[in-house]
């Protein structure tokens, strides 16, 4: 046990003796944004979670690629293609289908099980997510490899830790669950967060984003499986064909981004 602790203590020291625990001065001020922004969209979509059906928030919380390419293309000055427009235009018609707003719809819309105004909240919640997470993966792409990616996750976490803290100060939330199973289930939402986020990180950096983007729809997939078997609640139509939209607009964009790379590694070698 000695032993493991130690080892544990030197790889810490020996990490965190390269770049310290506030990282390189240059790229402290993104690393802080990465964190603070990464954990209020975190926390903006477990609201959307608990305020709308899970496929709806997860759906919509992949909304973040249309919002990531438009402010890529303010902050890094990258190229904002046809196709892209395109992409956008498939996002945002698939997240309207998913909220159905009832200037569009109507106010009865009877495939609404929940009230609209929880319904509402929850989409504001899971869009400000998508921006969210957006800015940070902007962010991250600002930082590139300058920065090793467990201190992405420290700024992360750290910031995570802060918010949730003064926030459930602030609304008188400030005590765990009565039932047993369900200390539980937050340790395990913690664990299972940390390690999503380890892996991204990870596979962005071994792994075209692109096709780490195609992957990472099948999110959608599984929220779908998941509602129906442990809510047994089906999906209307109009949330499949949002859901449809957000994953063309994502896989889309994917392979467009694949493809051009790999043109332009071809002509390199040319």
């Amino acid at each position: 046990m000695i032993h493991i602790e130690s080892s544990c203590n030197d790889l810490g020291s020996c990490f965190f003796h390269r770049t310290g625990f506030l990282g390189p001065k240059d790229q402290r001020i993104f690393l802080f944004i990465r964190g603070f922004l990464g954990s209020c969209a975190m926390i903006l979509k477990y609201y959307a979670i608990q305020a709308m059906p899970l496929a709806d928030a997860t759906v919509i919380s992949f909304s973040s690629p249309a919002f990531t390419c438009i402010f890529a293309c303010i902050f890094l000055k990258e190229k904002c293609t046809v196709w892209d427009i395109v992409f956008i235009v498939f996002t945002i018609t698939g997240v309207v289908l998913i909220a159905r707003p009832p200037f569009l719809f109507g106010s009865n819309d009877e495939d609404l099980v929940e009230d609209y105004t929880d319904r509402l909240k929850g989409t504001i919640a899971a869009v400000g997510g998508a921006v969210g997470t957006a800015i940070a993966l902007v962010v991250l792409r600002k930082m590139g490899k300058s920065v090793h990616y467990m201190l992405t996750i420290w700024y992360y976490a750290t910031f995570g830790l802060i918010e949730s803290t003064i926030a459930l100060f602030v609304l008188q939330e400030w005590h765990l669950p009565y039932c047993g199973l369900d200390r539980w289930f937050l340790v395990l939402i913690s664990l299972l967060g940390l390690g999503g986020q380890v892996f991204l990180v990870k596979a962005l950096q071994i792994e075209k984003a692109g096709l780490v983007s195609i992957v990472r729809t099948m999110d959608v997939v599984y929220a779908f499986i998941f509602q129906a078997l442990f809510f047994h609640r089906t999906p209307t139509w109009l949330t499949i064909g949002g859901a449809l939209c957000v994953m063309a607009s994502t896989a889309g964009a994917a392979v467009v981004k694949w493809y051009t790379s790999s043109k332009k590694t071809k002509e390199n070698q040319l």
